[in-house]
């Protein structure tokens, strides 16, 4: 054999087998593709904030902010304080607590959705006409002019629903707010927009149509308005056929879709269960969030947990009674992946934020150590594989992005800056072959 020149391993198999099954494939990669992108790798939200429309106001944004540092003026003026209600260490609660503050100043809210579903109710055409006017422009100017301290980086409405009795109310409500919008110089980059109460995939199907019009109206690019899929009723879980009803809400989007978010309390009810049991850890959310997870993973549609409607207000002991309910739902749910919920009140925020921050804080030593040890393949006690270095990188991401974390430890604790990390947890989109390194 000459030099240069590498032996042919035997093998059995004609080449044009393998031809002949990538043809036959070919049909499912594409669907992969299409049906299976992949989370966007975009910043998540850690929540949505929801205010009904006729209180909302271009200060919104700002109180809710110094109402939840006023809250913690008043019932937990200090680290120790603030952690012995939440059972945090002192270095922990120290961090922590100057984290939650300089959150709240710089950042109180990060998704706020105007209301025009329950939180509105139903009022006079000319009223709601007026009412979802104004929020178009309040949202305009707060995108053009706001900084992150006066105006979220995610804003939108929930309308009414798609059903008989309220279905003309709602799409003139999105209309008015849509074209708003356009007249104040264009679709804003955080827009988002909330479907409620969705019990069958058509549906969604006639808010793809709507937005598909209203997009031909304006000559807008096809595709450019997503929106959220609120799953309220047991219908939106389980079909009368058997069949993951939300799983058909996805494909019935056509690429629209941005999120599955969980509506604590209509769910509950419509599975009968009492009042004094409708809560987020219920057995019957866990099924439902469970059937959402699996549906929506890898097609790059995001899932939201809801709210508690336990208001932390009155005395200082109920405050922290209501705080350590909270800080303990929002940990249980992120514990599941489930990595953004519902704030309905502005007493939420810093139980809210603290319970983001600890989860990141704690996990982000030993993240950052085991994706440094893969990336650099130096071994060690735990044996990763490609889809671990990838959640791991996500892991670290969404704690630098909702502020948990900070660049410069996570680039001396991991070995990578912010483009290497994106590289792991996105290696379609950042060009990096997992595998391989």
């Amino acid at each position: 054999m000459g030099q240069g020149q590498q032996e042919r391993v035997p093998t059995s198999l004609a080449g044009a087998v393998a031809e002949e099954i990538g043809a036959s494939l070919a049909p499912v990669d594409a669907a992969l593709e299409r049906l299976y992108p992949g989370d966007p790798g975009t910043r998540q939200p850690v929540h949505t904030v929801y205010v009904p429309g006729d209180r909302f106001t271009a200060d919104t944004v700002r109180e809710w902010g110094d109402q939840a540092l006023a809250a913690l003026d008043d019932h937990a003026p200090d680290a120790a304080s603030f952690g012995a209600v939440l059972g945090m260490d002192g270095a922990l609660a120290e961090d922590v607590y100057a984290r939650v503050r300089a959150k709240l100043e710089r950042e109180p809210v990060e998704d706020l959705r105007v209301d025009f579903e329950d939180g509105y109710g139903h009022r006079p055409d000319a009223e709601e006409d007026e009412t979802a006017a104004r929020a178009a422009r309040l949202v305009a100017e707060a995108a053009a002019h706001g900084t992150p301290a006066t105006a979220a980086p995610w804003a939108g409405i929930r309308m009414k629903c798609m059903e008989a009795a309220v279905r003309d109310r709602g799409i003139r409500t999105l209309d008015i707010f849509l074209t708003g919008l356009m007249r104040a110089g264009g679709l804003p980059d955080g827009l988002v927009l909330t479907l409620p109460k969705v019990t069958y995939a058509e549906q969604v199907t006639a808010m793809a149509r709507l937005l598909d019009a209203f997009e031909k109206t304006w000559g807008l690019a096809p595709g450019r308005i997503g929106f959220e899929i609120q799953i309220e009723t047991s219908q939106s879980i389980l079909a009368a056929d058997g069949t993951a009803t939300v799983a058909r809400m996805i494909q019935a989007a056509d690429g629209r879709a941005t999120g599955l978010h969980y509506g604590t309390f209509d769910y509950s009810a419509c599975l009968g269960v009492s009042a004094a049991h409708q809560s987020s850890d219920h057995p019957a959310a866990d099924h439902a969030k469970a059937v959402m997870q699996v549906a929506a993973a890898g097609t790059g549609v995001r899932l939201s947990d809801g709210s508690t409607n336990v208001l932390p207000v009155g005395p200082t002991e109920q405050v922290h009674a209501a705080w350590r309910l909270h800080h303990g739902l929002v940990r249980r749910a992120l514990a599941r992946a489930y990595y953004q919920g519902w704030d309905m009140h502005p007493g939420h925020l810093p139980t809210r934020y603290a319970a983001v921050f600890a989860f990141y804080r704690e996990g982000f030593a030993t993240a950052a150590a085991r994706l440094r040890r893969y990336a650099e393949q130096a071994g060690g006690d735990v044996m990763d594989e490609p889809a671990t270095a990838k959640a791991l990188a996500g892991y670290l991401l969404r704690g630098l992005d909702c502020g948990a974390l900070d660049e410069a430890e996570v680039a001396r604790g991991s070995g990578l800056d912010r483009d290497g990390l994106e590289g792991f947890a996105s290696p379609r989109r950042g060009g990096l072959t997992v595998s391989a390194q």
